[in-house]
């Protein structure tokens, strides 16, 4: 194998490729990259044996091949390789052997580690294909992975559930995340061939590395799946990941529907007045207090420790006297994800879940269970 390419596109293909490999791995094959050039053109391959990222680039074949590289030192010395450059790929001998890279007067050679080593994640029959704006795939993710579990023994809640809800009108493709102490739920229109889907919980680590490819991402998104692995597809980029295997629960039931009190807020200085007054606790989970009568709300923490602090905010709020406790880092984290200037509250009483909606946006919904004041 011998390769010429453009450093900045390798670079940035590496980027991508790199970001799945763990630092630390009992299996060394997984530590490395799997280069291809071959008359489809140059492919870069990473796995972790459950997300595999495979990018193709534009790149001057001189003699075909494959070999496989340490990911995380070739990533880096291609960055610090000067702009610009043509970077030459050499595999040395064939047998594992050793990899040349040189960029003008610069030289390393890598150790290998043999090509048939490196394992290929069949994604099997994808029978399910559907397309979706990148732009919405980023938003999805944005307005619901906050709310992801990151308790182990909960699996089930360590992704983003998708599905087709063929019951709300019109029908829409639903993507909802639940840690047990809020809920994030977003919708868009059902894409053409989405209806028959089955309900997928796509993991913590796939949504976080798919996000990060999205910000080089444009046009539509090619989603294939079944019932145990996803693809994503777009531009050179194919992203395939194992799916969870379990039940979401039904995150209905957790949706109150009978919330009368209407409590309208500035989203901004909301946020900036929970965010001063949780400065007293010690790590901002602790309980803010909003005590509500006719167009206020007060806010108060109280800490044993270190002090109380309290402020008052102007809202839009005619219902009876309530007071009910949030925890104040789930405050901050739904009111980030308002673009709006409103944000509303549906509540019924101090002990009942809330909504919490952005009023410029009917496709978001967050539900957040009260604490104890």
């Amino acid at each position: 194998m011998k390769i010429n390419v453009e450093r900045g596109a390798f670079l940035k293909a590496l980027n991508h490729v790199q970001s799945v490999v763990e630092r630390r791995n009992t299996i060394p094959i997984l530590s490395n990259v799997l280069i291809d050039a071959g008359k489809a053109g140059l492919k870069l391959t990473a796995t972790d044996l459950d997300i595999e990222i495979v990018e193709s680039l534009p790149a001057d074949i001189l003699r075909n091949g494959a070999a496989t590289a340490p990911a995380h030192m070739l990533y880096d010395i291609v960055r610090k390789l000067p702009d610009g450059a043509q970077v030459q790929v050499e595999l040395l001998s064939s047998e594992g052997g050793r990899l040349a890279v040189s960029a003008g007067s610069s030289r390393f050679e890598l150790a290998c580690l043999p090509r048939e080593d490196f394992p290929q994640m069949a994604a099997g029959a994808l029978p399910y294909k559907f397309r979706l704006a990148a732009d919405d795939l980023k938003r999805l993710i944005d307005k619901t992975r906050f709310a992801i579990s990151t308790e182990e023994t909960r699996y089930y809640l360590n992704g983003i559930y998708l599905h087709a809800a063929k019951e709300a009108k019109p029908p829409v493709l639903r993507a909802v995340a639940t840690d047990g102490h809020r809920l994030a739920r977003f919708e868009l229109e059902l894409p053409d061939g989405s209806a028959a889907m089955p309900g997928v919980i796509v993991p913590r680590k796939t949504i976080g590395e798919l996000r990060k490819l999205l910000d080089d991402a444009e046009g539509a998104i090619e989603i294939s799946l079944s019932d145990n692995k996803i693809q994503f597809g777009w531009g050179g980029v194919e992203l395939t990941s194992k799916l969870i295997d379990g039940n979401f629960p039904p995150y209905e039931r957790v949706i109150p529907a009978g919330n009368d009190k209407s409590l309208a807020l500035e989203a901004k200085e909301f946020a900036q007045s929970v965010d001063r007054v949780s400065t007293i606790s010690a790590d901002k989970t602790r309980a803010v207090k909003l005590a509500l009568s006719k167009d206020k709300v007060t806010l108060s923490v109280v800490n044993p420790e270190s002090g109380t602090a309290t402020e008052d905010v102007g809202a839009t709020y005619s219902a009876g006297a309530l007071e009910i406790g949030f925890n104040a880092r789930y405050l901050l984290d739904i009111t980030s994800q308002i673009e709006g200037k409103e944000v509303r509250f549906l509540l019924s009483d101090a002990g009942s879940p809330a909504i919490i909606e952005d009023a410029s946006d009917t496709h978001t919904l967050y539900v957040l269970m009260p604490l104890r004041v």
